[in-house]
């Protein structure tokens, strides 16, 4: 190799190296501490918590989809939403709440799929610039009081209707108290919500992830 072109292979090889340990999905059983472990590293939420109350909407045929799309249930995440999550879901804890998943990592096959079928940058996004949810540091969620009881939020989870955003007016006031419950903790706690659809948040940070395609094992 002429020495013209080794310093564009150390390059090429350092990018190779980057790009690959932000698509690295860590299975169950694999050491916590481990130095292959960072903050974009893809996590199993459950293994961090056993805090959460869990509905993955994806992994059934209950979804706008009317199709199971995930082979499994589980939660992955970026490492740091999974501590961002985590922390966040004490303070509902403290307050007798505790957070409700329906979806969290999606990788871009899916999202491909959605948007074939809502071609509506209101609702889903387009693939050809990749979701939140696609980096690893979105989460659709709602609250559960201590019996395990949903708070009412005024509609179900993906309804595509005005009467899902943050600022529709025509809600009761049980309604309104329960979203700004959980729209005032989350975005206080470094998330970001979206105006169409009370159920999402994301890390203000995992905006700057890379789309993932990356798919996880189910066992």
């Amino acid at each position: 190799m002429t020495s013209y072109f080794k310093p564009l292979a150390l390059l090429f090889s350092f990018l190779c190296i980057v790009s690959c340990k932000s698509q690295t999905i860590v299975s169950a059983g694999q050491e916590r501490n481990s130095t292959s472990i960072n903050d974009t590293t893809f996590v199993n939420l459950k293994e961090y918590s056993q805090d959460f109350v869990y509905d993955m909407k994806y992994a059934t045929s209950d979804n706008f989809l009317k199709a199971k799309v995930y082979d499994c249930a589980e939660c992955f995440l970026r490492l740091k939403t999974v501590n961002a999550l985590v922390d966040v879901n004490k303070k509902f804890l403290e307050k007798g709440y505790k957070i409700k998943i329906f979806d969290c990592y999606r990788p871009l096959d899916i999202q491909k799929k959605m948007w074939k079928i809502v071609s509506n940058p209101e609702y889903v996004a387009n693939p050809a610039k990749g979701s939140i949810h696609n980096r690893g540091g979105a989460v659709d969620i709602t609250l559960v009081d201590r019996n395990g009881k949903e708070l009412d939020m005024g509609t179900s989870f993906d309804f595509f209707g005005v009467e899902a955003g943050h600022n529709y007016p025509n809600l009761s006031e049980v309604v309104k108290q329960n979203r700004i419950l959980l729209k005032t903790i989350m975005t206080s706690s470094g998330f970001n919500s979206f105006d169409s659809e009370w159920w999402h948040y994301n890390l203000k940070s995992g905006l700057n992830d890379k789309v993932s395609n990356a798919k996880w094992d189910c066992k």
